[in-house]
């Protein structure tokens, strides 16, 4: 990883969870899952990668989430499974990711899926390769933008209406379990968002915890 990420991977394993703690977490899913929550600095704001999947999907079709995907026999453990998804997904290759902690695991309410976030710093600029068969589009959001886009929203799915946590930018509405992610995300590093400018990574290493 570059040198410029240094401090910011030192700033984020502060605030978030350990990937062995992450791992012994359980959450209520019959098919465990994993994704990987990827961030880069750029110009002194952090930005996430996310996936907008394909509309003819059987699940989850034309919604925006983090790459990733249901746990294979074999597989190390979760956050091996959250790097191969990202690979096969994005064209994001494993040893361009540095791992440097997780999130609170959740299920997701319609699949049953018990879905484990890792979080990997990556460096910025990178070139996309989205697999056609499951990613329209892939997309980088600045989280400020995603922070300051939050509202709770009145939906319809399924023909039914619920009011639930979403996240707009532009165009993008982030709902379900990413936005159960992302909240989680943006409550842990909040305060190293708002001193971004104080450090010459663009984030504070002077807070550490929630």
């Amino acid at each position: 990883m570059a040198s410029r990420n240094d401090h910011l991977a030192d700033d984020l394993r502060r605030v978030l969870l350990s990937v062995p703690d992450a791992l012994t977490l359980e959450v209520r899913g019959a098919t465990n899952a994993a994704v990987l929550v990827p961030l880069y600095l750029d110009a002194g704001q952090l930005h996430g990668v996310f996936t907008k999947r394909q509309d003819d999907l059987r699940r989850h079709p034309g919604e925006i989430s983090f790459p990733g995907g249901r746990y294979e026999e074999g597989e190390l453990d979760l956050s091996a499974t959250a790097l191969r998804e990202a690979h096969e997904e994005i064209g994001l290759p494993a040893d361009a990711v540095e791992i440097v902690g997780a999130l609170q695991p959740t299920p997701t309410i319609a699949t049953g899926y018990a879905v484990y976030p890792f979080v990997g710093l990556i460096d910025a600029g990178r070139t996309w390769t989205p697999s056609p068969r499951e990613v329209a589009e892939v997309l980088e959001l600045p989280l400020d933008a995603l922070r300051s886009g939050y509202a709770r929203r009145r939906l319809i799915r399924r023909g039914l209406p619920i009011r639930t946590d979403t996240y707009v930018v532009g165009d993008y509405l982030i709902w379900g379990a990413t936005a159960r992610i992302l909240a989680d995300l943006l409550d842990r590093i909040g305060p190293l968002l708002a001193s971004r400018n104080s450090s010459r990574t663009g984030l504070s290493p002077s807070r550490s915890g929630r």
